[in-house]
């Protein structure tokens, strides 16, 4: 039996893309010609800085651009240097990157910092091979840095990259599948320029981002228009060819919002290891999901059948009984239940599907005692620490509430 290696490999000596040379040169200087006239002003596109551009190649994965810049302003202000992450605490560094999710991306980032002080002199490193060597690089942002800061005839695939490229010459091959890489690799290097590797690479982000779309793609506009394979048979919508992907597991929650008699508010900072490590979110119970289906449903029935009420004094047991649901470690420690959730919020990871429904709560002890990892924190101190989104969301809901 083959192994996948050995099947790309056998594809790719039977791929051609039939283009002479002088129609890779039409078609380099028409896509060129097309991004110097239309490119984007971003403003890691300002100068060709290898610390900006692999900054914005970490945070514009599975981001958008629009949600982007303002968080790309703001880490330059605080880190304007690679020796700057390098040395940066892990609180501000995570409030940095708070609500761009995958916060594994940001710890790589400042592990890779570290790298180049060290062993680079505090420069970014010059060729594909030591790129590829700093934590948290993989072959696209490696690509990237390398075509668009030195110049480097790289191709740097991604999503774009492979939904244009498809599309251009017809390949059906799964981009789902990691082995499908190494086609679409050797393909942009047939066609990348190596005049301007850098315009090059950034004209098919514009063009994969605003025009080549995942779905009705603007043909009528697109400057590849006529070496386009899909659309001289009007075949566009059948690339890319994408396997369905594994939905995310479910998990459900119950959110703990604990308010003491000062204001402040209960929350505890995640393990060092892990989902959302380091992070901090109000106390967090994992149930089953047959006991959320239930309890929700009966919040959901409370809630048709009467007035909202929002008032602590209508303790649990008075009407819809959270005692029974609200988990705590400590006994004796009294905390006066809503008798109903507050909402509920879900959150969606690339694995996991959170559910969770807010249950609020005040302690009648002045002196509560804290775990570990666990402190009390009054709304206006929220922006000094580092929440994932689904905190956030919680946070929103409450705000709306106007809880506080």
């Amino acid at each position: 039996m083959k192994s996948k290696n050995e099947l790309t490999d056998s594809r790719l000596e039977k791929l051609s893309i039939g283009w002479q040379e002088d129609k890779i040169t039409a078609f380099q200087k028409d896509f060129l010609r097309w991004y110097d006239r239309e490119r984007r002003l971003l403003p890691w596109r300002e100068n060709q800085d290898p610390y900006r551009i692999w900054v914005s190649e970490i945070m514009l994965q599975q981001t958008q651009v629009v949600t982007v810049i303002p968080y790309f302003y703001r880490f330059m202000e605080w880190f304007p240097t690679i020796k700057d992450l390098a040395e940066a605490p892990e609180e501000r560094l995570l409030k940095a990157w708070e609500g761009l999710g995958y916060y594994s991306r940001v710890r790589n980032m400042q592990v890779a910092a570290q790298q180049i002080m060290e062993n680079f002199a505090g420069e970014m490193p010059k060729t594909i091979t030591e790129i590829s060597t700093l934590k948290g690089i993989g072959p696209y942002t490696a690509g990237a840095i390398a075509s668009i800061a030195f110049d480097l005839p790289e191709p740097a695939i991604d999503g774009n990259v492979m939904r244009v490229f498809s599309r251009l010459f017809e390949l059906d091959d799964d981009i789902v599948k990691p082995a499908s890489r190494k086609v679409f690799d050797y393909v942009v290097r047939k066609v990348i320029s190596h005049q301007d590797p850098s315009s090059f690479n950034q004209a098919i982000m514009d063009l994969g981002s605003g025009t080549c779309t995942p779905t009705s793609p603007k043909c009528d506009s697109c400057p590849l228009q006529s070496y386009c394979g899909a659309y001289q048979k009007g075949t566009m919508t059948n690339y890319p060819v994408k396997s369905k992907k594994v939905k995310s597991r479910p998990v459900y929650y119950l959110a703990q919002v604990i308010r003491n008699q000062e204001g402040a508010y209960l929350v505890g900072q995640r393990a060092d290891t892990g989902l959302l490590a380091n992070l901090w979110t109000f106390p967090l119970v994992e149930i089953a999901s047959e006991e959320y289906a239930d309890l929700r449903n009966q919040w959901q029935e409370y809630q048709a059948s009467q007035e909202p009420q929002l008032r602590l004094d209508l303790v649990a047991e008075e009407a819809f009984d959270l005692s029974d649901w609200i988990v705590t470690n400590r006994q004796d420690q009294a905390v006066v239940w809503q008798k109903q959730p507050v909402g509920e919020v879900t959150h969606v990871f690339s694995h996991l599907k959170w559910h969770v429904l807010v249950t609020y709560g005040i302690s009648k002890n002045s002196d509560y005692p804290l775990e570990a990892q666990q402190r009390w924190l009054k709304p206006t101190e929220f922006a000094e620490y580092a929440f994932p989104k689904p905190q956030q969301k919680i946070v929103e809901l409450l705000q709306g509430l106007h809880y506080f």
